[in-house]
């Protein structure tokens, strides 16, 4: 009798066993298959016709700028939750943007990359709280962001939950500035409410020809003010970056730009509770640059080039400019001195003898504020004749855009380095030296002193 028990429970709980098996096969061939959906994004038709305007996917672009095989997908099958105009018979695993963690150059960092296959890249409801998600992870364990934007906008059919999206993100980027770094990469359209969050963050780059940063259209500006202009005129790479200061810096294509990004994160710290990476330099401190001994003319009104100056003081002659043709009576960027981070000041004379107006005062003041917020020592070579004259300054408040850079200087207290190169005339155009002088000693050298320099930021 026992044995007829056992064989009727072991039959039972083969049965049991089998039909258990078949249902996590069955799950897992469901998963695969909604993955294998994911992966394909908007289908076939629309990957097409991204590569044929030159642009990459956005898990392609993702794969180019993380280190290989870093990249860990999050939320990949969620989908949206609209039900209206027909939108609950169209889902897409993932829906519209693809988020995660990935290391860039060994280093953690939080990304996420629109989807234009996906209906457009458009920012649903379950678009922003992805996007939310990884941004809330990023500030609590103290790393990067960064987002590669490619997105027509709101998406129309979720009305007024799309717009609370946009809120949401406007509120981590605000909640997670001076805190982790964040860096916007436009790599197609982004218009109405999605160009602020761009403008939020603190570096913007742009891709030539494929990007476009507007909050109207172009059909939009002609009916309401009779102006025709083209996309590209009115928010295109060039236009932000040499007209509006929208956009820090433009690249070639895709692959230009990721690679770009991948550099340049090479000088920033993940967060602002951490010093920016220090590279061995391989630049030895004490090599001649015998350019630097004639490179100042020895007449105050001929002019010269700052970044010949700059890059001979620099480890490598690398320095990564940021927004090079917006603004260039100024120079700002990022470079190295015995390998450690620096951010660089520096007047132009080749530009209007070197002198500052609002433009400048403001592309000096916002990277001077980043640079104190992220622990970045500062260097900054002066050769200015004061402010420039003239009403169009005067009526356009150089008084107070003047004031951001005198606030941001002052306001710093990583250590600050000013170089004389040749001249400082009358007190009021003493911004870049004075403000130095509010926290820490001044040291000011001769711009062939470079031994000197990187020996002060190491004690420092």
């Amino acid at each position: 009798m026992l044995s007829n028990l056992a064989k009727s429970f072991s039959r039972k709980y083969c049965i049991g066993a089998s039909a258990s098996a078949r249902q996590t096969l069955a799950v897992q061939q469901r998963i695969q298959e909604k993955k294998a959906d994911a992966l394909q994004g908007g289908g076939t038709k629309r990957i097409e016709a991204q590569h044929k305007k030159g642009k990459l996917t956005a898990r392609e672009r993702v794969h180019v700028l993380c280190d290989p095989n870093s990249f860990i997908e999050a939320d990949m099958y969620m989908e949206h939750t609209c039900s209206d105009f027909g939108m609950e018979k169209e889902k897409y695993p993932g829906d519209s943007v693809v988020t995660g963690q990935g290391y860039i150059n060994g280093r953690l960092t939080y990304i996420f990359s629109q989807d234009f296959t996906v209906f457009g890249g458009s920012l649903s409801s379950v678009h922003a709280k992805k996007v939310c998600k990884i941004m809330d992870q990023a500030i609590m364990v103290g790393a990067p962001v960064i987002g590669l934007n490619d997105s027509g906008g709101a998406r129309i059919q979720e009305g007024v939950e799309s717009l609370a999206g946009y809120a949401d993100i406007f509120q981590r980027n605000v909640l997670a500035s001076g805190v982790v770094p964040q860096i916007s990469l436009i790599m197609g359209p982004c218009a109405g409410g999605a160009v602020y969050s761009p403008a939020l963050t603190d570096f913007t780059f742009m891709v030539k020809n494929t990007s476009y940063l507007f909050i109207t259209g172009p059909e939009v500006v002609k009916s309401v003010t009779n102006e025709e202009v083209t996309q590209e005129e009115l928010g295109g790479a060039k236009t932000h970056t040499t007209l509006s200061g929208v956009a820090h810096k433009a690249f070639e294509n895709d692959i230009d730009a990721l690679l770009n990004v991948r550099d340049f994160m090479s000088f920033l710290p993940s967060s602002n509770r951490e010093s920016a990476p220090i590279i061995e330099s391989i630049d030895p401190w004490d090599r001649d640059v015998p350019v630097l001994d004639g490179i100042v003319p020895l007449e105050s009104t001929a002019a010269y080039d700052m970044k010949a100056v700059i890059q001979g003081v620099v480890d490598s002659r690398e320095f990564f400019e940021i927004m090079p043709t917006y603004a260039k009576n100024i120079v700002i960027g990022f470079a190295r001195l015995k390998g450690q981070t620096v951010g660089i000041v520096g007047n132009q004379p080749k530009v209007a003898a070197g002198c500052l107006d609002i433009n400048a005062s403001v592309k000096g003041a916002r990277f001077v504020r980043f640079c104190d917020a992220f622990n970045i020592p500062l260097v900054t070579f002066v050769d200015v004749p004061g402010f420039l004259p003239g009403t169009a300054q005067e009526y356009g408040g150089i008084i107070r855009h003047g004031a951001k850079l005198l606030y941001a200087f002052a306001e710093a207290t990583v250590p600050k380095l000013t170089v004389i190169t040749r001249k400082v005339r009358l007190l009021r155009s003493n911004s870049l030296i004075l403000m130095n002088l509010s926290q820490h000693p001044v040291r000011i050298y001769h711009p062939n002193q470079r031994f000197t320099l990187e020996k002060y930021l190491c004690l420092r």
